[in-house]
Parts: structure tokens; sequence; C-alpha cells
């Protein structure tokens, strides 16, 4: 009889829906091993302040690290865009919805002067740039408490994929397309990690694994590190996968305020290569390495996506 798994995740009911669902591609049964991070435990405390990028994924991966459990189920988005030593994710299931959605209000029928409620830079940035009357007010916390406090704003912004999951999509005013909005990276996909020397359990994860959309995540992950930075940054990447594996991401940088944003695409067999080529070719476009430099400060006032 097959050992139930032991899954690290946080205590969210988004993240314990996202465990039970890698739970029922795997079809084994899984021991919850539940963690609540620092991000989870000071939710007045902006996460730039915290480390920013993996600040709700480090003490998760931690108990996968001291053997207190075999995986850990992340959002793909919250992942750092780096390795972490002694870690693998050995598992990316198919991919949800990867758009923003607005609740509240769709985009056309914010008022002029509107405020909405949003704590990411990227998502401000984009706004911005479609919308500079639009004002915005700093929003954190767990998608129900986020649900809670739309009625302050005349719009907020969460993660689609979120909503879905939870069976919250009745809330949503508006989904935007990438075309309109880029995501975060890696948005909608779940990165499952072991430890790299476990071959049981690398097995027993592989069949979960849905390479188009590894090759579009992978894509992603490797333009922000080709920017050095983290999701703290107002930039997004959606890369989608051809019948051929061939990859198409398109990505952008943008200044805190959304007055500047440079955008680009490109094209390639080797998701990592696209992705590298692309961080690239936008830091080296006239004020883009620049503009991520003087972004920095913005972070404090609208702090990186949940």
């Amino acid at each position: 009889m097959t050992r139930a798994l032991r899954a690290a995740t946080r205590r969210s009911t988004l993240a314990r829906t996202q465990t039970d669902h890698v739970a029922a591609l795997l079809g084994v049964d899984i021991d919850f091993v539940l963690v609540e991070t620092t991000a989870d435990r000071r939710p007045e405390i902006p996460l730039w302040e915290l480390g920013g990028q993996g600040a709700f994924v480090t003490e998760v991966q931690a108990a996968v690290l001291d053997d207190r459990a075999d995986i850990a189920v992340h959002s793909a988005k919250d992942l750092r865009s780096t390795p972490t030593d002694g870690l693998v994710i050995a598992a990316v299931p198919e991919r949800e919805d990867p758009r923003d959605a607005l609740v509240g209000s769709t985009l056309d029928t914010l008022p002029v002067g509107g405020r909405v409620g949003t704590g990411s830079v990227r998502r401000r940035a984009q706004l911005s740039w479609l919308r500079p009357d639009l004002t915005f007010g700093g929003l954190r916390g767990n998608i129900e408490t986020r649900l809670a406090a739309a009625g302050r704003f005349d719009a907020i912004v969460v993660a689609y994929a979120a909503l879905r999951r939870l069976g919250r999509t009745a809330a949503v005013a508006e989904v935007l397309d990438p075309s309109v909005m880029l995501p975060q990276v890696a948005q909608g996909a779940l990165a499952v990690e072991c430890r790299v020397g476990d071959e049981r359990v690398r097995s027993l994860l592989a069949p979960i694994e849905h390479r188009p959309t590894r090759r579009a995540v992978d894509a992603e992950r490797a333009f922000l590190a080709e920017l050095g930075g983290g999701c703290d940054r107002p930039v997004g990447a959606f890369a989608t996968v051809d019948d051929d594996g061939r990859v198409h991401l398109d990505a952008l940088v943008a200044s805190g305020d959304g007055r500047i944003l440079f955008r680009d695409r490109a094209d390639g067999d080797d998701p990592g290569a696209v992705g590298r080529d692309l961080g690239r070719a936008l830091l080296e476009r006239a004020g883009a390495a620049q503009i991520l430099d003087d972004a920095a400060p913005t972070v404090a006032a609208f702090p990186r996506d949940e």
C-alpha cells in the first residue's frame, strides 16, 4: 500500500483547496502539514519588509527540507525566480486561468477618479497606464478578506484563478484579457516541490506534470530572473505554447506610476532562452533598467501580488 504523502501548505482556504486539487490529480491520500507563514501572521506589514518574493513560501519549503513533509504545494507566482537549494519543482500541473479580474466595476464603467483596491505594483502600473485618472488604495489579505473589503473601493483587482478555485466567480465584474493587463509571472499555475534526492516522490509526481504549462512557466520565470528582481516590481509576463511546443512570451516593464511602460514579445523553442532574451531586450530599451530601480520605493505603498 502506498504511503500517504505529507503535503506542506499554508493554512488559507485557497492554499488548502490547491493542495486538495493536487491530491485529486495524484489519486493518493494526502496528510496536510499546515504552515502559518510570517506573512500570514503579520498582514499589517507590507510584504516587501518581510522579504518580498518568497514571503509566502520560505517556511512552507522548510517543512520539506527538514522532513516534516514530502512535498510543498505553492501558487507558482509566489516562488522566487531562482531555485531553492535542496528542492526541485517536481511537477507543474495544468494551469488555471491566469488572468486578473475586477470586482465591483468594469474598467470602462469605473468613474473618473475612481478608487481601486490592489496590493500590486504591477496591477497599479498597468491600470494607471490605461486610466491615468484612477486612484489606488492598498489591499492585502486572503481572497475572502479582500472580497469583504471590496465595498471600500469602486473596484478591486484579484487573480481570476483564485476566484475560480474558490467558487467565487459570481463576484467578477470583468476578466481582464492579457492584451489589457499582463498577469504576474506564473499566475494561475501551481508548483509542487520535493527534496532533490527523493526519487520515490518525484516518480509519484511525474504523471501530473503538464508540459505546456511547465514550458510557459519556465519562460516567464526566466524573464523575471533576468530582470534580477521579484514580484514586488512593476513587471508582468505571460507565455503561451503552441501545438508544436513553441513558446510565445509577452512581457512588460513599467514605472510604478504607470506613466512609462515598455512591452515586447519573443518566440522560440527554448523556454529559458526566450525568457532571458526578452528580459535583456527590455532592460536594454532606453530607460527600462532605470525605471525598475526608480520603482523600488513604490513597493512600500503597493506590495506584491497574492
